[in-house]
């Protein structure tokens, strides 16, 4: 059976305090990623803050999508405007204010 060229994923986590060890997703070797949506759902009763962050491991460069967010309790933010391009070894990942508050939720399309 041949390899798929093309291949779906959703990944979901529980944020916690400090940055998932050692990432939330990561592209593999050989296989560019977009990431169609990232979702961030506050399932707590208080304002809760989200930073989420680009790492190229290539170049040892941390860029934030959004740093300090603020996410209203019951609700869900869009962290991304538009799609993200993830080469290999690129990574995302991301943190809370509070640990178990917030869930965050990647659509992803693994190309080859």
């Amino acid at each position: 059976m041949a390899t798929p060229i093309n291949t779906f994923r959703t990944n979901t986590t529980v944020l916690s305090t400090s940055m998932v060890s050692p990432y939330i997703y990561q592209a593999p070797p050989i296989t560019s990623s977009i990431v169609l949506m990232a979702q961030i759902a506050n399932v707590g009763d208080t304002v809760e803050n989200v930073t989420a962050i680009h790492y190229d491991q290539i170049t040892s460069t941390t860029t934030e999508f959004v740093k300090n967010f603020p996410v209203p309790p019951n609700d869900a933010v869009g962290i991304l405007t538009g799609k993200l391009i993830l080469m290999p070894g690129q990574q995302f990942n991301a943190n809370a204010s509070a640990n178990a508050a917030l869930k965050l939720t990647l659509s992803l399309l693994e190309t080859r």
